[in-house]
């Protein structure tokens, strides 16, 4: 008995140990699988596929199960795992932060996130890799966002990572359908011309087709996902979209919705790679819900920044419009009291919270119509101007021009605006207008806002009930008004106040400050601390130089404006003229003692290209220097435009500088007049002239400075124009009223190249006189024209 005790004592020391040793064991297991747990987090089981004997499970990355916030849709994006760096992180870093609900990539068993996308939700499935066709993907993505989240969301988006969505229309539209309902909202397709007939399906089938997305209520995919498995094992093409529309035919018992507008709310491009690479200010981008394909990364944040600024412009654009509407209600009811506006402001204005919004009831209150301008007199009429393939115009010195790039768009985004108003209820009414093009239009701007009357050709579509396609065309009456004048000036890219001071306000030191805090220094000024270095090339002409050098004296050494000037001064062939120009020079310095006026001396023969690299090779790097020519005359304000408008490694500033006519044709005499009297009769804007230019030294050599083998009249501004565009730096162009080409007889030498004599050539005739003046003198000299007449049957007389 006692052995037998023994051997029961034995036992049960062994089966203690073993439980010790059990107990470990199981510890370390449980801690093993915790980190799995961790590494994978939320392991899923989704449904085993046919063949499978375990069920591996779902790598989750970054997806929260536990749903807060809105919970309108739930967005699956397929993907895949060579484009979770690329596409996908465009997607998740664009349009996916601004879902109203929840966004995952659904991608290949084995896929990992790069090291550069950060806090992607990625879900990676078992058993699905990265082949085409993407049926298993698509079906267990459906399966997946069911069983995790079909009791959280309404609405469910299948959608490929070449997909760009407007997350606020898409939450516009959804919240306007019952979810409740078995919906399967998408583009209805049949397949194209060679497909027809070879999808297996009935006269009446159809399919939502995946590029552009598909939307699948809640009541639908609780219906199609316990048939996921049946959907896979009963495969009649290599489509994903069709299958899926085959099970959701069969199961659900809904088509995808025969919708005409779907093809415009799911908007597919065909053009492949390059759809929505080039200009976004079109109809199809601003109505679209999906945009689709978007193959590219950079023209999907290219796509989301228009829609973002772009967009929001024409919100504020809205918002200005009700602005207006309100203000013509108020003038209206103003008009039923019997009152005036001015009667009405004195009223509201002894009232207390009176908004100085109300100030503007003279401008924004006047009624809508073409007939708002009203002229007293004949010469206070606005002319029309007529839009065809080109634009005429009475008032502009070229009557016939093409249309500059801005009408265009301002016609094009009229054209839009009046198109969304026609079609604004055209779901209901069941059909659609469409434009096709602007036959011919008129355009004039007055004092109240621009007016256009357009002859569109038109399209009518009516796609319900009986089905009619017509061509119509209508006239369109659109008035544009004004909303007053907003101005913001900067320095250096800083917004400055009234007073040109910096709106940011700098801590000063207590040292900078003076004893004990006071200080009578003058205070800093951003704008017209910047010393402007003038670079003048010159080449005899002394009596012009001397109205140069008084103008200089009386607008910048005798108010004490920061400036230097640079004389690059070469001998001439025939005007013997540099002693007296350095006497000049000397003159000045002895009267303005604080005056900095250099002078140096350039060899050769003249070459405005080389004096002005000359100048600018004397120039310090951070110098801001401004190229002018001898015949300039300037006010103190071209001083300060230039200053604001030319920042350094940003922004070079060419000013169009106004040219005068010659004085005997305009005015039939030589007396001088007023150089800053300016209309269309006295003079022309340089609008090809870039020879006057302000910018930084720094930016000059980054640009690459002039072309130095350019010799004699003219091309080295346009070709350094060129250098400057294609550079990275902004060209910022303007007219400006205060600097002005006073008229010289234009000399153009023979032995210049052809393109430069051309180039004089044209210059010397533009500067003749106004298209009006020329045509009195034709007109007043029928000797001309008997001359003209008599040449051109000469030159085309046969044999000639």
């Amino acid at each position: 008995m006692g052995k037998v005790t023994d051997n029961s004592v034995m036992r049960r020391r062994r089966g203690l140990a073993s439980a010790i040793v059990g107990l470990t064991v199981g510890f370390l297991l449980g801690l093993i699988m915790m980190n799995y747990r961790g590494i994978t987090s939320n392991p899923m089981t989704p449904s085993p596929t046919r063949g499978s004997t375990a069920r591996p499970p779902v790598r989750v990355h970054n997806l929260d199960v536990n749903v807060t916030g809105k919970n309108l849709v739930f967005v699956g994006v397929m993907t895949a795992h060579k484009y979770l760096g690329t596409r996908a992180k465009a997607v998740w870093e664009t349009w996916g932060k601004t879902v109203p609900g929840k966004i995952a990539f659904f991608s290949s068993e084995f896929s990992t996130l790069p090291v550069n996308t950060g806090d992607l939700p990625l879900v990676a499935l078992p058993t699905v890799d990265d082949g085409y066709p993407p049926q298993k993907k698509s079906f267990l993505m459906l399966q997946y966002m069911w069983k995790h989240f079909g009791d959280k969301f309404e609405w469910f988006l299948r959608a490929d990572d070449d997909v760009y969505v407007r997350s606020d229309r898409l939450e516009g539209l959804l919240r306007s359908v019952d979810s409740r309902k078995p919906m399967y909202i998408g583009q209805a397709g049949r397949g194209n011309s060679e497909e027809f007939g070879l999808l297996s399906l009935e006269y009446d089938e159809n399919f939502c087709m995946g590029g552009p997305g598909v939307i699948l209520s809640r009541e639908t995919l609780r219906r199609i996902v316990p048939h996921i498995k049946e959907c896979l094992g009963n495969l009649y093409t290599s489509h994903e979209d069709v299958e899926l529309g085959r099970c959701v035919k069969k199961h659900a018992g809904i088509p995808c919705t025969w919708s005409y507008e779907m093809q415009s709310i799911l908007y597919h491009n065909s053009s492949g790679d390059q759809a929505f690479t080039g200009n976004l200010k079109k109809k199809e981008v601003h109505r679209a819900i999906t945009l689709h394909p978007v193959k590219s990364p950079p023209h999907m944040y290219r796509l989301h920044n228009y829609m973002r600024f772009a967009l929001q412009g024409l919100k504020i654009q809205e918002l200005k419009q009700e602005r207006v509407n309100l203000h013509r209600d108020i003038t209206v009811m103003i008009q039923q009291l019997g009152m005036t506006s001015k009667d009405f402001q004195r009223q509201l204005s002894t009232s207390k919270g009176y908004s100085t919004v109300l100030r503007d009831m003279e401008l924004l209150g006047v009624p809508v119509g073409l007939r708002s301008f009203k002229p007293n007199s004949s010469g206070e009429v606005v002319p029309w101007d007529f839009i065809s393939r080109s634009e005429y115009s009475l008032a502009d010195s070229n009557p016939r021009r093409r249309i500059h790039t801005h009408v265009k768009e301002g016609l094009d985004d009229i054209t839009r605006e009046v198109m969304d108003s026609i079609n604004a209820c055209s779901r209901q009414r069941g059909r659609v207008v469409e434009e096709r093009s602007a036959l011919y239009g008129y355009r004039r701007v007055d004092s109240y806002g621009a007016d256009t009357v357009l002859d569109l050709l038109l399209v009518y579509r009516k796609y319900r009930g009986r089905k009619v396609t017509l061509p119509v065309r209508r006239h369109v009456y659109v008035h544009q008004h004004y909303t007053g004048i907003e101005v913001r000036e900067v320095v250096n890219c800083e917004a400055v106040d009234g007073q040109g001071r910096l709106t940011s306000k700098q801590p000063q030191s207590i040292f900078n400050s003076g004893f004990l805090g006071f200080s009578s220094a003058r205070e800093a000024d951003p704008i017209k601390d910047k010393s402007i270095k003038f670079i003048l090339p010159l080449s005899g002409r002394l009596h012009v130089f001397q109205r140069f050098l008084r103008n200089y004296e009386e607008i910048c050494l005798m108010s004490g404006d920061k400036t230097e000037l640079l004389v690059v001064l070469y001998p001439h062939r025939s005007e013997d003229s540099m002693d007296s120009t350095m006497q000049l020079i000397e003159k000045t310095r002895r009267k303005y003692s604080s005056a900095k006026i250099e002078v140096i001396s350039g060899s050769g023969n003249f070459s405005r290209a080389q004096a002005l690299h000359l100048g600018a090779s004397q120039s310090r790097e951070d110098d801001l220097m401004f190229f002018v020519d001898v015949d300039i005359v300037l006010r103190a304000s071209a001083l300060q435009r230039i200053r604001l408008n030319t920042v350094i490694g940003r922004q070079v500033y060419f000013p169009i500088v106004f040219s005068q006519f010659d004085p005997k044709i305009v005015r039939q005499n030589s007396n001088p007049q007023d150089p800053f009297l300016i209309n269309e009769f006295t003079g022309f804007w340089r609008q090809f002239g870039f020879g006057i230019v302000s910018l930084y030294k720094r930016d000059y050599l980054t640009i690459g400075g002039f072309d130095l083998s350019i010799t004699g009249w003219g091309k080295e501004d346009v070709d350094f124009f060129e250098k400057v565009v294609k550079s990275k730096l902004n060209v910022f162009r303007a007219p400006d009223i205060h600097l002005v080409h006073v008229f010289h007889d234009v000399e153009c030498d023979e032995r210049l190249s052809g393109l430069q004599l051309s180039m004089c050539r044209g210059t010397r005739v533009d500067t003749f006189g106004s298209t009006q003046a020329l045509a009195r003198i034709i007109y007043d000299n029928p000797d001309y024209l008997k001359f003209a007449r008599d040449r051109r049957s000469r030159l085309t007389a046969p044999g000639n």
